[in-house]
């Protein structure tokens, strides 16, 4: 797995949008070799990235809770983890 991914599931508070649409964009990255779309391939990545999103959305809502919380912090929220 790319290690720019991180475990979304069983953060509290739960995952953000953002949180979610940020995973999906680096694992759009990581498969397609893309780290920054040409405009030809722009329409194609970005669907990507919505699809990917969704999927993403969709899988954390049906799953069960998580026993322990994950291993670590999303980039996301590394300042309010510093901070804190």
């Amino acid at each position: 797995m790319c290690r720019n991914i991180t475990v979304l599931r069983g953060l509290d508070p739960a995952a953000t949008e953002t949180e979610i649409e940020a995973a999906a964009r680096q694992y759009v990255r990581k498969v397609s070799g893309i780290r920054a779309p040409s405009p030809p391939a722009e329409p194609a990545f970005e669907q990507a990235v919505r699809a990917v999103t969704v999927a993403t959305a969709s899988l954390l809502a049906g799953l069960p809770p998580r026993r322990q919380p994950p291993p670590t912090v999303p980039p996301l929220r590394r300042r309010q983890a510093a901070g804190a």
